[in-house]
């Protein structure tokens, strides 16, 4: 009994002695597998790390490769447009039906009395400009520089935008000297706007019923120039100094020679182009123009915006943003409103400065669109000053801007409506027609030559020039002073 006891413990030692070795050798397999298994992990994560640089550095290459695509796109389209632009000039040039009087060197001398100094009015960037005479007629002479080729482009960019559009806002051409490359233009009495928010030579401030409509008629010569056919027109170098007034303070902008005509027939360059050298005066240069040489239509917003905050503050263009925003978020606009220019309604005025605030964000897509935004509500503030100021002076001694002849610019005595929907003066729309058979206004096709009495417009035109015999002459230099 004894011995078969012995048996059973020397069993069961033996098997589990086996057990324990088998546990051992599995332990040893597990280990080696999980060692295995971690190779193997840190294999697949040094494969993935590779496989991640791979494609980041491939993302990298594709991306640079797609922007040196993009930028030689941008090169090619650039010069594509001014090859288009030149040769657009150039035929613009050669053709023989001019809109504007060829004058000779020797006329021009004669006219300036050899450019005399007495006769300079200006001097700026592009040129020098002369008062002249030609045959009893006063007009502005400009010599632009021709000692480099953006003398000669400016040039024949005013030619050919100029000798094609008309509008009451925009300044009129009257001729040229192409040999000498001087420009010839309708005499502004009133100088520049900047001369006259500086009160230059002892000028009396303008009235901020003035300062409404000037914005107003700035605006609509925009609108139209962004509304040229076959392209539109961006001005590019709006400002004051470039804004200049006639005999009865209406307002024009000048200096077209850095305009940009849009290329039309490629829809994706339709509002804006690539211009890898921006030009203009840095205060009103869009500053995403300035970043990446970008114009659009919006560009010109920009400049508008900063030309109506001047309007209001007559302050010079360096942080005037800055000033008319800090103003308005504290409450005291009218501290920074121009004093000499009257007593300003603030609600109206409030209005506009907000709207130059709005047209002056640093943002293209933050800024209102000219033509649906800006121009209809200038247009109500023009409306609201041209109500104060005949209230005031009981008749107003300027004749409102739409009783104007966009021809002759001068009051209409028999006014009629033409198939482009304007109204001219009779005698003169007819003459017109006699050489030409485009409108005046948009250079398109006229449908027809007929024309109809405008009748309400003619009744108006009556009646204001009654109650202006029943008053006596408004002098407007007195009205002006007594405004400041």
């Amino acid at each position: 009994m004894k011995l078969q006891r012995t048996n059973q413990l020397m069993l069961l030692s033996r098997q589990l002695d086996e057990l324990s070795a088998r546990h051992e050798e599995e332990a040893f397999r597990l280990k080696e597998i999980r060692i295995r298994e971690a190779m193997a992990r840190e294999m697949a994560r040094q494969e993935k790390e590779q496989r991640e640089a791979a494609e980041r550095e491939a993302l990298v290459v594709r991306e640079c490769a797609e922007r040196e695509a993009l930028h030689r796109k941008d090169i090619e389209e650039s010069i594509a447009h001014e090859a288009t632009e030149k040769q657009r000039l150039e035929r613009a040039l050669a053709c023989s039906d001019k809109q504007y009087k060829e004058f000779t060197w020797e006329e021009i001398e004669s006219a300036t009395s050899c450019f005399s100094d007495n006769l300079m009015i200006g001097m700026g960037a592009t040129g020098m400009v002369y008062k002249a005479s030609f045959s009893n007629t006063t007009a502005a002479v400009k010599i632009l520089q021709s000692n480099e080729g953006q003398g000669t482009k400016q040039f024949k960019q005013e030619l050919e935008i100029l000798g094609r559009i008309r509008h009451p806002h925009l300044l009129l051409l009257l001729g040229a000297c192409d040999d000498r490359g001087c420009l010839v233009y309708e005499y502004m009495e009133n100088g520049s706007l900047e001369d006259r928010l500086q009160c230059k030579d002892k000028s009396p401030p303008l009235p901020w019923q003035y300062r409404y409509r000037i914005a107003w008629e700035v605006a609509s010569a925009l609108v139209f120039l962004h509304s040229s056919k076959p392209d539109p027109i961006i001005h590019r170098d709006l400002k004051p100094a470039n804004i200049l007034l006639d005999s009865n303070f209406v307002s024009k902008i000048g200096d077209i020679g850095l305009s940009t005509l849009l290329p039309s027939m490629n829809t994706s360059m339709s509002t804006r182009y690539k211009d890898t050298a921006p030009v203009g005066t840095f205060f009103y240069i869009d500053p995403e123009y300035q970043r990446i040489g970008q114009v659009s239509l919006k560009s010109d917003t920009y400049a508008l915006g900063v030309v109506i905050l001047q309007l209001l503050t007559g302050k010079p263009p360096m942080g005037i943003t800055y000033i008319v925003e800090t103003a308005m978020e504290s409450g005291s606009l009218a501290d920074v409103l121009d004093s000499g220019a009257g007593q300003w309604p603030m609600k109206e005025t409030q209005e506009l400065a907000l709207l130059g605030l709005n047209c002056a964000e640093l943002r293209r897509k933050d800024r209102p669109d000219l033509k649906d935004q800006v121009l209809p509500m200038l247009e109500q503030l023009k409306g609201f000053a041209d109500k104060a100021w005949d209230l005031a002076h009981h008749v107003s001694s300027v004749p409102p801007g739409h009783f104007i002849c966009a021809i002759l610019q001068e009051l209409m005595d028999d006014p009629c409506v033409a198939s482009d929907g304007y109204s001219y003066d009779r005698r003169a729309i007819e003459k017109w027609f006699r050489m030409n058979d485009k409108s005046p206004m948009t250079n398109l096709k006229l449908a027809s030559k007929i024309l109809v009495t405008n009748q309400s417009l003619l009744a108006a035109i009556n009646d204001w020039k009654s109650r202006r015999q029943r008053h006596p002459y408004l002098n407007l230099g007195s009205d002006l002073r007594k405004a400041s």
